[in-house]
């Protein structure tokens, strides 16, 4: 005959500590969200400047080919 499988016995976590650690867990996200909204601030605004830059040497370009175009003879 087999033996009957042998039981783990495991402590049962309170509510307690599962609220402290879910409290915990939610305050580490929040914390994290704001690192991340912070950085992300910072690189839109790189961003932003960058393609403002972008813009203003394609407008450049575009009036000095419009420049050279009109002064050939053609």
């Amino acid at each position: 005959m087999t033996a009957p499988r042998r039981r783990i016995l495991r402590t049962v976590a309170s509510t307690a500590a599962i609220d402290l650690r879910a409290q915990r867990r939610h305050q580490q996200l929040r914390t994290r969200l704001a690192l991340e909204q912070a950085g992300l601030t910072r690189w839109m605004a790189r961003l932003k400047r960058a393609f403002h830059a972008v813009e203003r040497h394609q407008e450049r370009v575009a009036r000095l080919e419009r420049q050279l175009d009109s002064h050939e003879p053609g």
